[in-house]
């Protein structure tokens, strides 16, 4: 029988939480029979009270500080930084009192990445209509190697316009239909439609709007290239970000051998992008236009394109740093409530005009390891464990692609089926208490439930993603768990902060990810109010908690697009 999460979980949430408050209701002389039951459970709702407490701004303040710290240079994946940080994770979490993670005695979940660092051509010419166009590298077209070997090669391949290249069969579209693109680039436009919430979700980006979706299926259709076009508003940030993220070493998982791939990948901006269609005798807008409809056909270009680049393939080791708190019954320890956050950030680079070539990442993610950090030294306080193991687990490479995550889903140390739930934290509030709190996932598990259920208790009200056309959900660590059917969600800051102007906490984070993601000046501030951060790392400790000790474990909504997923997954386990 398929576990369904029940009433009684939110039963516990409201008695634990109402411990925690400066008066509590006294029973009277009718509830004495339930009054050791009460006894027993306000016991558990002051121990956890107690530990809740010690999530504080002052803690989680010296993890960013350390972290992010120039000492360990950025943390890129492979790198001594990266080493450093994960041998000083695993102490911190060793003098807590957990017990390692990875299941062989040891705190590290080893895995081996594939560096690959490509000869990026200065400028890249395009050929057709009796015309030419000489494009600049990095400053028009960013290309590098979708494959593991020493040459990336494409020899006169012709250009195909292939709008969203989506095969969606469940909404009835697919970009690719009545068109073969074996050994041709493929140009795309980035994002879904969002136009219509019946279609695609809306303005809410699914994974089909996200860049690792468009090279993946473009490449499984046999396009020898794929080069996406870029908007600040498709893509969800500048174009300076696409610049350091597809320039030098890329790290990647190895290939298997069944993996479709890509020589080439990339992006044009849109200039350059409406500069290649006018020379192919198209107007861009007028292409767009037609792919905004399930009827669209791909548009070959008359156009073809070279590229040939050297690329020089090394490995490295990251790791996952996992730290366990087995659970206290002996039916339920063997099913988990996992908490993430990636410890990786961009590592070094080219000096930007102050000299600054350490890329340390102290929002991203720094603040999200404190969280994690904090609420383990809260879960570990607690007189008894919860009933079900809580396992933390700060992940690397998430910069790369989620590469540590997927890693661990692909080698879990519990059997999926009996993964509980995820809560993942990428980023933090360094802005102040808020009224709110953003969830990414709302409205797509019983989660929701426990959550909306603490954050009341706080004072606060959980609100569905507020950037919602940047596709979140499919862009931080719990999108892997999710993909093998762990319910799970992406805890973001809120928007509503207290003593502000409606549109103040927006306007931070704009200007956060406008100026200062993946840049050398994501930098620790002394100003930062981590009072915010203290607030949603509770939040985090109490469903996690309550997850932790409830009867049944939580489940995706009827419908949900991972919820087969997990039907297969609990099958698994109950053979």
């Amino acid at each position: 029988m398929h576990r369904i999460i029940s009433l009684s979980i939110l039963a516990l949430l409201t008695t634990i939480a109402a411990c925690s408050r400066e008066e509590e209701a006294k029973p009277s002389a009718s509830e004495t029979t339930e009054s050791s039951v009460m006894a027993d459970q306000s016991a558990a709702g002051n121990s956890a009270d107690a530990a809740a407490a010690t999530i504080s701004a002052d803690y989680m303040r010296g993890i960013v500080v350390e972290i992010s710290d120039d000492s360990y240079e950025g943390r890129g994946p492979g790198s001594r930084g990266d080493e450093k940080t994960r041998l000083w994770l695993a102490e911190q979490f060793e003098s807590m009192g957990l017990e390692p993670g990875a299941g062989d005695g040891s705190w590290q979940q080893q895995f081996e990445l594939v560096g690959v660092h490509a000869t990026q051509p200065d400028t890249l010419t395009f050929e057709g209509q009796g015309k030419s166009l000489t494009l600049k590298q990095g400053e028009q077209v960013v290309v590098s190697s979708g494959v593991q070997s020493e040459r990336a090669a494409i020899h006169d391949a012709e250009l195909v316009f292939v709008g969203y290249g989506i095969q969606a069969p469940e909404y009835g579209w697919d970009d690719y239909k009545d068109v073969d693109v074996s050994g041709k680039v493929v140009v795309l436009m980035n994002n879904d439609p969002d136009w219509d919430d019946d279609l695609f979700a809306g303005e809410t980006r699914l994974w089909y709007g996200r860049w690792d979706y468009k090279y993946l299926t473009a490449a499984q259709q046999g396009a020898i290239g794929a080069l996406i076009i870029h908007t600040q508003q498709s893509a969800g940030y500048p174009y300076h970000v696409v610049q350091k993220g597809w320039t030098g070493k890329s790290f990647q998982l190895p290939a298997t051998g069944d993996e479709a791939r890509s020589q080439v990948v990339g992006w044009l901006t849109e200039d350059a992008s409406r500069e290649l269609m006018s020379m192919a005798g198209f107007d861009l807008d007028e292409l767009r236009e037609a792919a905004y409809n399930r009827d669209f056909e791909s548009v070959p270009l008359g156009i073809t394109v070279s590229i040939e680049m050297d690329v020089h393939i090394d490995r490295a080791q990251s790791a996952n740093v996992l730290a366990l708190l087995p659970g206290s019954d002996p039916q339920l320890k063997d099913e988990v409530v996992i908490y993430t956050a990636h410890h990786d950030h961009l590592g070094m680079g080219t000096p930007d005009e102050n000299g600054d070539g350490i890329y340390n990442g102290a929002m991203d993610n720094a603040t999200g390891v404190a969280q994690i950090m904090a609420i383990a030294k809260a879960m570990k306080a607690m007189p008894e464990a919860p009933r079900r193991s809580v396992l933390f687990a700060l992940v690397g490479a998430e910069e790369q692609g989620l590469l540590g995550s997927q890693w661990y889903v692909e080698n879990p140390t519990f059997a999926p089926g009996k993964i509980a739930a995820n809560l993942n934290y990428d980023g933090g509030n360094l802005w102040g208490h808020t009224h709110d709190v953003t969830y990414i996932g709302l409205g797509k598990s019983s989660i929701d439930q426990v959550m909306i259920a603490v954050a009341k208790e706080q004072g606060r009200v959980v609100k569905p993603d507020q950037f919602a056309d940047l596709g979140l959900f499919y862009r931080s660590d719990q999108f892997n768990f999710a993909k093998i059917g762990v319910p799970a969600m992406y805890l973001k800051t809120g928007t509503d902060f207290i003593d502000r102007p409606p549109e103040w906490g927006r306007e931070q984070q704009d200007q956060y990810r406008n100026v200062h993601y993946h840049q050398t000046s994501d930098e620790y501030d002394p100003n930062w109010n981590f009072d915010g951060m203290v607030q949603d790392a509770k939040l985090g400790f109490w469903t996690g908690l309550a997850i932790a000790n409830a009867d049944e474990m939580p489940t995706w909504n009827p419908g949900d697009e991972f919820e087969a997923a997990r039907l297969e997954a609990l099958s698994a386990v109950e053979e």
